[in-house]
């Protein structure tokens, strides 16, 4: 799936939305460990990822090249701000239809609009996918988050009262929402 569109943030920087490729790795990594250092509302802390340059990159070309997946990243000055992702939640028949929506963006970017951006362009992408169902899962503290995605028309299906386990916070709520298409 390609994918690439410029759009204007509400502080009236440009900001360009586009597939991220082979070349992105090391940034997309950067942006991965800052803004899962940022926040707690993230599936890991920095220390966790797995992924080097190589594999990194390896990944974002994977994507790049994949007919029903796909990773976005936004870009603002030539810095990666903000990534964001629809992945098949399996390929076998019972589960093809759905995807799962992943997405971050750096702390001194939000508010802007990026977040609404890129949940917008994931849901046009799994749909143009063929999926008939996005999926995603938010931690229950995170206000701001749950807005946007209902906004978007996400609703909450299931909560897991101890969906994550904090080093910060303890246990935290985890509200899981999908989205028809």
């Amino acid at each position: 799936m390609k994918y690439h569109k410029v759009i204007r943030l509400k502080n009236g920087i440009e900001c360009c939305l586009r597939n991220g490729t082979e070349s992105d790795g090391q940034a997309v990594l950067d942006h991965f460990h800052l803004t899962h250092g940022e926040t707690d509302y993230l599936l890991t802390y920095p220390d966790e990822n797995c992924f080097d340059v190589t594999q990194e990159s390896q990944f974002l070309k994977e994507k790049s090249e994949s007919k029903n997946e796909i990773e976005i990243v936004a870009v603002v000055n030539h810095a990666v701000v903000g990534t964001a992702g629809v992945e098949a939640v399996g390929k076998k028949h019972k589960v093809r239809h759905r995807a799962e929506l992943g997405i971050s963006v750096a702390k001194e970017f939000w508010g802007l609009g990026i977040g609404q951006a890129l949940t917008a362009v994931c849901i046009e992408c799994a749909r143009a996918a063929g999926y008939i169902q996005l999926e995603l899962s938010a931690v229950a503290s995170n206000a701001r988050a749950l807005s946007m995605y209902k906004k978007a028309g996400f609703v909450e299906y299931g909560r897991n009262p101890k969906g994550f386990h904090s080093r910060l916070a303890g246990f935290q709520e985890v509200i899981h929402m999908r989205l028809e298409l």
